[in-house]
C-alpha cells in the first residue's frame, strides 16, 4: 500500500483543482452532508457535548438560524461536502457582541489535508469584515490534532474548564483558545449581521482566501 505521505499529496492534489473545490455559504440543502460529517463527533467520541447525533433537518435548521447573524461555510469537492466551518455569539449579553465562537469539522477521509485551515481562514475573513475583534474555540481534551489547528491558525490557550462535562463514561476537560481577528479598537463600531453585510459586500474575495491555501499547499 502507499506511504501515508503519498496519500496526503494526492489528497491535496484532488482537493487543489479549481474546477471541482469550492468553499461557500451552506444551504439549508447541505442538512444531510452536514450531519453525516457530525455524526462521529457526537457518537464516536467526546470531541462534541451532543449526546444524540443531529439528523440532516435539524442541521439544515442550524444553518438557516446561524446564517441570520454569522456565516456558517462548506467545502465542497465536486457535489461532496467535505467540510464545514461556522462562527455564532459567543455570549447573548450586549458586551460580548464583538466576540464570536468557532468550530471547525471535516470528514474523515480529509483529516491533514488543508481543508479546516482553509475553511477557518475563509471564514476569519468574512468575521473580520463584519466587525468582530475575537474569535474563541473550545476543544475536549486531549485532541492534539485539533490543539495543532488552532495553533495553526493563529489560536492561543487561554485555560482549561477541568471535568466541565461528563460523556462516555468519564468528566472531560475543555481547553479554551482565542485568536485576534482585528486590533481592538477603542470605541468600536457594532458588528454587522451577515445579511446585512451580504447587502454590500461580495464575499467571493474572503472564500478565495481559504482556497488559495488549498492551491498552495502542493506548489
Amino acid at each position: 500500500s502507499p506511504p501515508p505521505s503519498s496519500i496526503k499529496t494526492e489528497r491535496h492534489r484532488e482537493l487543489n483543482s479549481s474546477m471541482r473545490t469550492t468553499i461557500r455559504l451552506a444551504t439549508v440543502a447541505d442538512g444531510e452532508a452536514l450531519a453525516h460529517i457530525y455524526r462521529p463527533a457526537v457518537l464516536d467520541c467526546a470531541t462534541s457535548f451532543e449526546i444524540v447525533a443531529p439528523l440532516g433537518k435539524e442541521m439544515g435548521v442550524r444553518v438557516e438560524r446561524t446564517l441570520q447573524h454569522t456565516p456558517w461555510l462548506v467545502c465542497e469537492y465536486g457535489n461532496d461536502v467535505v467540510g464545514y466551518a461556522y462562527a455564532n455569539r459567543h455570549r447573548d449579553r450586549p458586551a460580548y457582541q464583538w466576540s464570536v465562537d468557532t468550530t471547525v469539522y471535516v470528514r474523515a477521509d480529509q483529516h491533514r489535508t488543508g481543508v479546516a485551515r482553509a475553511l477557518y481562514m475563509s471564514l476569519f475573513a468574512i468575521l473580520t469584515r463584519q466587525g468582530f475583534y475575537s474569535a474563541y474555540a473550545g476543544i475536549t481534551l486531549p485532541n492534539d490534532a485539533s490543539i495543532a489547528l488552532h495553533a495553526a491558525v493563529g489560536f492561543t490557550p487561554v485555560g482549561v474548564y477541568r471535568g466541565v462535562g461528563f460523556k462516555n463514561g468519564a468528566w472531560r476537560d475543555v481547553a479554551w483558545y482565542e485568536r485576534a481577528l482585528a486590533p481592538r479598537n477603542r470605541t468600536p463600531n457594532q458588528p454587522v449581521s451577515l445579511p446585512t453585510l451580504l447587502k454590500t459586500v461580495e464575499l467571493e474575495p474572503s472564500l478565495v482566501v481559504g482556497l488559495q491555501f488549498l492551491r498552495a499547499l502542493i506548489r
